[in-house]
């Protein structure tokens, strides 16, 4: 862990509130990240002063309940007090008090590596011991374990995805805990759990995410070799957890065409056609199958691209306005992307003409 950078509108704010008497320090998920090298730029800051008196500091930003917050140089900055949570519901917060202290306010939060603090000085303040698991790459909770998942089952979740995407081991008494406490997670919210579940899937080391909630037996995830693709419908698709997710209409329908093609493992003119390059580029990825020049020799690639209007196919055929007409367009589409019919006037209407 090397010399940590700190960008000049970050030390601004610190200084800020410092300024009027107040502490101020930097703490969770952007010390850890500083110190793993990686990029961040969501800032929360934790102080003495209280909300009223951070609106009165930052009179732009937006309040919270327990503070305030704001955006400034790509950075999303939130600022809370000191408090001790004393009563959860439903995984909140429903009663809580201030407090002037950092080391209480650092007992409410979930893991060691997520308590490290830093002054504007950029000098580290790690009152759980949350250095040495960064060190030893361990996801360990503060406090009572049992307690802490139980007040709020999500930091099950995310002791999972925090293991998948910083490459960490699970600390061996969470995991217990965790294991023995696994059905919290069904109280748990579709969109709370897909939210986890997208930064999984997200991840290059995925596998590690899927294995680990299979491992503690979460959801009973059925799949086989997933091809890992940049695009979350492509990777849900590969996976069955339909009933713990919330998705939109359209990515139900995309999640099922691309099932759907996966299964009969095949990608032909008419598929290439008939869905939006999304689809198959998805599918192409998860079958390794190179589509672009496929694609590119399309004889038709769009109903726009047909020789012949709807209103010509009435005036060949001689009849009115009818369901009649879109499917013998669709039939003339299908012969040409088969390759049994050309794309031209003449083709399409001697065609035509034969089926009168």
């Amino acid at each position: 862990m090397s010399k940590i950078i700190m960008k000049k509108c970050i030390k601004e704010v610190l200084d800020k509130i410092e300024s009027l008497n107040f502490e101020a320090f930097i703490v969770g998920g952007y010390v850890r990240d500083c110190l793993l090298h990686r990029n961040s730029y969501d800032v929360d800051i934790c102080t003495n002063a209280k909300p009223n008196e951070l609106k009165e500091i930052f009179p732009k930003a937006s309040s919270t309940i327990y503070g305030v917050k704001f955006l400034q140089d790509k950075y999303n900055f939130e600022i809370t007090t000191y408090r001790k949570e004393l009563v959860y519901q439903n995984r909140r917060p429903i009663k809580f008090v201030f407090v002037n202290s950092l080391s209480e306010d650092l007992e409410r939060r979930d893991f060691t590596i997520n308590a490290l603090c830093m002054d504007k000085d950029k000098n580290i303040i790690d009152l759980v011991d949350g250095l040495t698991d960064l060190q030893n790459q361990t996801i360990k909770m503060i406090g009572n374990i049992s307690f802490k998942l139980q007040e709020d089952p999500l930091r099950i979740l995310r002791a999972i995805r925090l293991s998948t995407t910083l490459n960490f081991n699970i600390d061996s008494n969470l995991y217990k805990e965790i294991k023995k406490n696994k059905d919290l997670v069904y109280k748990l919210s579709k969109t709370r759990i897909r939210e986890e579940l997208d930064k999984i899937l997200l991840s290059s080391n995925f596998k590690k995410g899927l294995k680990l909630l299979n491992d503690l037996e979460i959801f009973a995830l059925n799949y086989d070799n997933i091809v890992y693709v940049n695009n979350l419908i492509g990777m849900y698709a590969q996976i069955n957890l339909d009933k713990y997710l919330q998705f939109t209409n359209e990515e139900n329908r995309n999640i099922i065409i691309i099932r759907q093609i996966i299964k009969n493992h095949k990608i032909d003119n008419k598929i290439l056609f008939k869905y939006d390059k999304n689809i198959w580029s998805i599918v192409s990825q998860i079958l390794n199958i190179d589509m672009v020049k496929k694609y590119n020799d399309l004889p038709i690639k769009d109903v726009k691209d047909l020789a012949i209007t709807s209103e010509e196919v009435m005036h060949i055929l001689n009849i009115e306005p009818s369901k009649k007409v879109k499917n013998m367009q669709d039939e003339i589409i299908n012969l040409i992307l088969e390759n049994k019919l050309n794309n031209n006037y003449e083709d399409i209407k001697k065609y035509l003409l034969e089926r009168k």
